[in-house]
């Protein structure tokens, strides 16, 4: 039997990244993930850090995310509706979606229509959530007051308001309206 010798997992060195190599990285990202201005930005800068800048004047990182802005591979106002839609699917309300909307850098009015949509969703989501967490109405045996008082509060985590949480609460295994 043959002794193997462990290979060595070194990484190869990547050369710094110089105004076209920015630009590929930028495309490629874009190519393969909805983003926003911001994120994009943040990811470039991260891009940067690793490998180095091998320009000679500052890395044009906003004139890259605009071109690409300007391009339509990214928008922001899209993009945030596509986050408010996914996250009102999954049951989050609508201090949670804003909330991501702030961490993905999209200004206010840019997100304006998805706090919008997911303000108008709030019942859904909220039924949705508890749904999926089966609290409330779909909890499978009566809940006693310390998991009352732990889905209250996974709800309010989850972004609704504190009325609209003890209403989904709160209602009966077999209701039939909204809430």
């Amino acid at each position: 039997m043959r002794d193997r010798q462990p290979r060595s997992r070194e990484r190869k060195v990547r050369p710094p990244l110089d105004e076209a190599a920015l630009r590929e990285v930028a495309l490629s990202y874009v190519a393969r993930f909805a983003t926003s201005r911001s994120k994009l930005g943040q990811y470039l800068r991260r891009k940067l850090n690793e490998r180095g800048w091998a320009g000679e004047r500052e890395a044009p990182l906003a004139a890259i995310v605009e071109k690409l802005a300007d391009a339509g591979y990214i928008d922001d106002p899209a993009y945030a509706l596509a986050k408010a839609r996914t996250l009102g699917s999954r049951g989050y309300g609508e201090r949670r979606v804003a909330g991501e909307l702030r961490a993905a850098g999209i200004e206010e009015e840019d997100g304006a229509a998805a706090r919008d949509l997911a303000r108008d969703g709030a019942s859904e989501a909220a039924l949705k959530f508890a749904r999926r967490k089966r609290i409330g109405p779909f909890a499978t045996s009566p809940p006693d007051r310390r998991d009352s008082d732990k889905a209250l509060a996974a709800m309010i985590r989850a972004g609704h308001p504190f009325e609209l949480a003890k209403r989904v609460l709160n209602l009966p295994p077999d209701f039939d309206s909204e809430v």
